[in-house]
């Protein structure tokens, strides 16, 4: 668990590789993005953040939904994400979009504190953080009296794998849940968010899971494969992965994406939503 009060590095980065990923990433799960924004009320008008937006793939959207007379605020501690995001809200004609540099860990000292916001989304943000309880409480404070928080993270992450089974796709998970946790994030932290939604004032009004087979035919087969070949070298780097076991990551991949009935079975995606009592 990281001793510093600085934020920790984002573990997969925030290069052009990364921001690419998030941008299919952010395609290939709207679906249930937008299903769940829709559970929560969200309509034109309202004050939405997105609390850990990275470069804003969601957000955009949200800032579309809302409407010129609403807005939307991105938070993210990556400057070079923000700049992305700030960037292209001007080049996409979005002036109710805005995006704010900021640990996410301590929203209070960054934002005004006001309670101005309708709603809050946070999708694959508080399995990086080593402070959850802190982002909670944070984000609470920016939030109106009955307005929603959408959490999209995981849980079981491990149980990540292939069909058949694959010894160097479970290394990779094994060395990923490794390389989350040396910087105090947990990617099974949607078995505890509900709780930790309660202790921060919130009543928990819906739970539910997405799971997705990826087929080597199936657009969402694009998932576990970028994902891979874009972090597992990242992996190797930090001497988390052997070499070898990532050349034959690689292969294995080739083969499942090949096969016709071969898949890979993707960490489960839980979502949460809670009403600011």
């Amino acid at each position: 668990m990281p001793t510093s009060d600085a934020p920790q590095p984002y573990v997969l980065g925030t290069d052009a590789d990364e921001l690419a990923r998030l941008g299919l990433q952010h395609r290939l799960w709207a679906d249930a993005a937008y299903a769940a924004w829709r559970r929560a009320g969200i309509t034109a008008g309202m004050r939405v953040m997105d609390v850990g937006c990275g470069p804003g793939f969601a957000a955009f959207d949200l800032a579309q939904i809302v409407g010129a007379s609403g807005a939307v605020v991105g938070v993210d501690e990556s400057p070079n994400f923000i700049a992305f995001l700030n960037q292209q809200a001007q080049y996409r004609a979005l002036p109710q979009l805005s995006g704010v540099v900021a640990d996410v860990q301590k929203l209070e000292e960054k934002l005004s504190g006001q309670a101005a916001f309708d709603l809050a989304y946070l999708r694959w943000v508080l399995c990086f953080v080593s402070d959850p309880p802190a982002m909670i409480r944070g984000v609470g404070t920016q939030l109106k009296r009955g307005a929603h928080v959408v959490i999209h993270d995981y849980f079981n992450y491990a149980s990540m794998t292939c069909g058949p089974r694959r010894a160097s796709h479970d290394k990779a998970v094994a060395a990923t849940f490794k390389s989350w946790a040396m910087r105090g994030g947990d990617p099974d932290i949607c078995g505890r968010a509900p709780r930790l939604l309660a202790e921060a004032g919130f009543e928990v009004t819906h739970i539910d899971v997405h799971t997705r087979i990826a087929r080597g035919g199936d657009t969402m087969f694009l998932w576990p494969y970028v994902w891979w070949h874009t972090f597992a070298p990242k992996l190797v780097e930090k001497g988390l992965l052997m070499q070898g076991d990532c050349d034959q990551l690689f292969a294995d991949l080739e083969e499942i994406k090949a096969s016709k009935t071969d898949f890979i079975q993707c960490p489960p995606v839980y979502e949460i939503i809670a009403v600011k009592v």
